[in-house]
C-alpha cells in the first residue's frame, strides 16, 4: 500500500465479514475475537480445522449479499477472482475491504499489522510491504515489553472516563496523563499498587 493511516478500531459491535474458510481466515477471526469482535460472520463452503468458535458460519458460495450489514470485510479465498469480487462489492457499498492477496495491481484498503497484545496494551508493527518482517519485528519486540507498562495502561483504561464524567478540564487531563506515562509513576503502581499512585496523583494535583 502506497498510503496508509494507522488507527484502532472498535469492532466491538461491528459487523465484520470474511469470506474464505481456510487457515488465513481463521486466522483473520481470531484476531478479530482477540479485539473484542463480538459478530464475526465468515463465509465459505469449507472450514479449517483452525476456525475459532464464536463466530457466524455460513456454508456457501460467496454471493454480495453476504455482506449485507457489514462495516467492514475481509477477502480471504485462495482465489483471485473471488477475492476481487469480494472487494468490488464492498467498495459498492462503501465498505472498506481487506484483500488477503494483495499486491500494487489489486490492492485493499487496508492491511492487519503484527500485534502484540497484553491486557489494555497493543503495539502494532507494520512494514507496507513485508508481513514477515512485520512479525520478525514483532517477535523481537514482545521480550521489551514491561509489565508495569500494562498495569499502567490499565490504570489510564479507567482514569481517563472518570475525569472526562467529572468535567475535569482538558489542560488538568492531560498533565495528569503526561505524569502517569513517567517512570516514577509506573515505578509507584509496580512496587506500591495503585492506591498509593491515586495518593501521589492527588499531590501533584490537589483538584482531582
Amino acid at each position: 500500500m502506497r498510503h496508509a493511516y494507522p488507527l484502532m478500531l472498535d469492532v466491538s459491535n461491528r459487523l465484520v465479514v470474511i469470506v474464505g474458510g481456510g487457515s488465513v481466515a481463521a486466522r483473520k477471526a481470531t484476531g478479530l475475537l482477540d479485539a473484542g469482535a463480538t459478530r464475526v460472520r465468515v463465509v465459505s463452503l469449507t472450514f479449517c480445522e483452525s476456525m475459532p468458535s464464536g463466530i457466524e458460519r455460513v456454508t456457501a458460495r460467496y454471493v454480495p449479499d453476504h455482506l449485507d450489514g457489514a462495516a467492514l470485510v475481509f477477502a480471504a479465498t485462495d482465489d483471485e477472482s473471488v477475492n476481487a469480487a469480494v472487494v468490488r462489492d464492498a467498495h459498492q457499498r462503501n465498505l472498506l475491504a481487506n484483500r488477503a492477496d494483495a499486491d500494487e495491481q489489486t490492492p485493499g484498503d487496508f492491511t492487519a499489522p503484527a500485534i502484540i497484545r497484553d491486557g489494555e496494551l497493543t503495539i502494532t508493527v507494520s512494514t507496507a510491504g513485508s508481513p514477515a518482517l512485520a512479525a520478525a519485528i514483532r517477535d523481537r519486540l514482545k521480550s521489551h515489553v514491561q509489565p508495569k507498562w500494562v498495569k499502567m495502561a490499565q490504570v489510564a483504561q479507567i482514569y481517563r472516563p472518570d475525569l472526562i464524567q467529572r468535567r475535569t478540564p482538558p489542560d488538568v487531563r492531560r498533565a495528569v496523563f503526561r505524569d502517569l506515562a513517567t517512570e516514577e509513576a509506573m515505578n509507584l503502581l509496580d512496587t506500591r499498587g495503585a492506591d498509593a499512585l491515586a495518593h501521589w496523583l492527588k499531590d501533584r494535583h490537589p483538584g482531582l
